[in-house]
């Protein structure tokens, strides 16, 4: 059970959490948890009103004279799972448990991703062993589909002085900056006509592939499932009179799709061509991503029931060259920090529904000047295809890295101490919550870390047990050695 894994204050919160539906947008349940875990451990415990939590300790004997401290993580945690799980992010808790030297769950995301973190910070202020001066515990609202916690942060709600976000996702890293964001949607307008006589349908699925954070996983060139489906789709509408029922692909604004489907329609002079035609474009896909998607599956479902209407080929047509058209990768590397994207998209979400096709991407920048190119890049390939509604939203800038900073010292300095060699300063494509709060509150210093969590936003979400141990001694190093006022 993974309450029993060491250190147990700190899986014994992880535990609890998992426990706790909490998908982003639904967070009623961990945020009364929560609040009423502040209270019954005799903190000073407040909710403001978007729902973010602040639990407030005091320092331990000895330590009063010490800079505040924010320990930060997000409550809510991505709801993926695979196409044979029936799990209800809403109501059934996670099924988690330990493999080897990692905790993952079954068939779904793990919500270690910012779980681990929380739990993290819960236990510095649990376990009495632990020194430290003021701490102040924010766990923020709705994270993963918009920072909506952070983005209503009030300024002057919070006292301490050095954020200590445990958002990060590699133990060893010491992260100082990360990218902005901007999400963009793109919606074609359509009627749906009557099926004419002479029209078998069938149903296909691309599924399997690896999917993964749009941030940190974006340069590992995964395949797009929504571009895999649209690859697909373009000769058979273009040559073979195919018409579109639905296309639903992806769910997630941050999360790279690893599935999508599609129902069509075919004249049935050319179905048995059009079924062969799908499969050899999907083998010439696989092989193309076999190394970073090995698991790639197409599944045909032959002969479904024949839908009464179907979707206006010209706007359908028009959206799938669209799809093909746009990007959905790194733009460009860091000049000055090798290893990083520096600028990407991801093409995340497809939905055929309301009489409108809406495409739904985010783009991510280290640099605002080149997230607004980017964005214009696809305002003009929208326009081109002839998208009626382009709509740019959640725009936030990145979080520019310091490095000669007090904490900086201290986190380098701890680490070289627990774990004998060096730490790595980094700055990563993700988006941290720590570029909006910087804004309310210009003069904290701010550093993310944590252990080791591997494909975070997917059902093979993982966290690595003896990094959360090794994190949990480094945290604890950190708090005890943070600089007077």
């Amino acid at each position: 059970m993974i309450q029993d894994l060491e250190p147990k204050v700190v899986w014994k919160n992880f535990h609890a959490l998992t426990q706790i539906p909490r998908p982003s947008k639904h967070e009623e349940k961990v945020i009364e948890y929560l609040y009423n875990w502040g209270v019954s451990h005799g903190f000073e415990t407040m909710k403001d009103d978007t729902g973010n939590i602040v639990i407030r300790a005091a320092a331990t004997p000895g330590y009063e004279n010490r800079k505040g401290v924010i320990i930060q993580g997000h409550m809510d945690m991505v709801p993926q799972k695979t196409s044979d799980s029936s799990h209800d992010f809403l109501k059934d808790p996670i099924n988690a448990y330990v493999d080897g030297e990692w905790v993952t769950a079954d068939r779904t995301t793990l919500g270690a991703d910012n779980g681990i973190g929380v739990a993290l910070g819960l236990a510095a202020i649990e376990d009495p062993s632990v020194k430290h001066g003021p701490i102040e515990i924010l766990v923020t609202y709705d994270e993963e589909t918009g920072m909506t916690g952070a983005n209503s942060l009030k300024p002057g709600l919070l006292k301490g002085d050095i954020l200590l976000n445990l958002d990060s996702e590699e133990e060893g890293e010491l992260c100082v900056g990360c990218a902005g964001g901007l999400d963009v949607s793109a919606k074609f307008k359509y009627y749906k006509y009557i099926t004419p006589p002479g029209m078998d349908a069938l149903r296909f699925t691309v599924s399997g592939l690896q999917g993964g954070h749009s941030g940190m996983d974006i340069s590992l060139y995964r395949a797009n499932a929504n571009k895999v489906a649209a690859r697909i789709l373009l000769p058979l509408m273009e040559d073979y009179g195919v018409k579109v029922v639905y296309f639903r692909g992806g769910s997630l604004r941050n999360a790279i799709p690893f599935e999508a489907s599609c129902e069509i329609l075919v004249p049935d002079s050319n179905y048995t061509k059009v079924r062969e035609l799908i499969n050899e474009t999907f083998e010439v896909i696989r092989k193309e991503f076999a190394e970073s998607d090995p698991s790639a599956k197409l599944t045909i479902e032959n002969h479904v029931p024949v839908a009464q209407k179907f979707i206006q080929q010209k706007p359908m047509l028009r959206a799938v060259k669209a799809i093909l058209a746009a990007p959905s990768s790194v733009i460009r590397m860091s000049q000055t920090m090798e290893g990083l994207t520096e600028t990407s998209i991801n093409l995340a979400i497809v939905r055929t529904e309301g009489g409108k096709i809406t495409i739904h991407a985010l783009m991510r920048s280290a640099v605002d000047s080149a997230k607004e190119a980017l964005a214009q890049r696809m305002r003009c390939i929208f326009e081109l295809a002839g998208a009626e509604e382009i709509e740019f939203m959640g725009g936030y800038s990145g979080w520019t890295p310091k490095l000669d900073t007090p904490i900086n010292k201290v986190c380098m300095d701890q680490f070289e101490k627990v774990y004998g060699h060096p730490m790595k300063i980094m700055a990563t494509h993700g988006g941290l919550e720590c570029a909006i709060m910087g804004a309310k509150y210009p003069n904290w210093e701010m550093v993310s870390l944590g252990p080791t969590i591997k494909y975070p936003h997917s059902p093979d979400e993982r966290v690595n047990i003896p990094s959360v141990a090794r994190t949990w001694e480094y945290l604890k190093a950190v708090l005890a050695n943070i600089p007077e006022k």
